[in-house]
């Protein structure tokens, strides 16, 4: 990863563990999209719960580079608006 964006300059990892965060939102945006293909699955497809569960996990896997890095960007975003930076 570049240490300064390209565009505007901004600092991408301000401090040691910065993305932390990051991994939070991501594991928030996990659950969620899991639980998603977990509930579409269950009333459409009538499987027992843990095919589903198995099922919507193996549904999520090819998401999760994506969904990484939109964490974050989320992050970069969170903490751009609570603390910016100034250099």
């Amino acid at each position: 990863m570049r240490e300064r964006c390209p565009a505007c300059d901004l600092k991408f990892e301000r401090e040691e563990g910065y993305f932390l965060g990051a991994m939070y939102i991501g594991y928030a945006l996990a659950l969620g999209m899991i639980a998603i293909f977990g509930v579409l699955l269950w009333s459409f497809a009538g499987w027992p719960f843990q095919k589903t569960v198995i099922a919507a996990v193996l549904l999520f896997l090819p998401f999760a580079p994506v969904l990484t890095l939109m964490a974050r960007v989320l992050w970069i975003y969170l903490d751009q608006t609570i603390d910016p930076d100034k250099t």
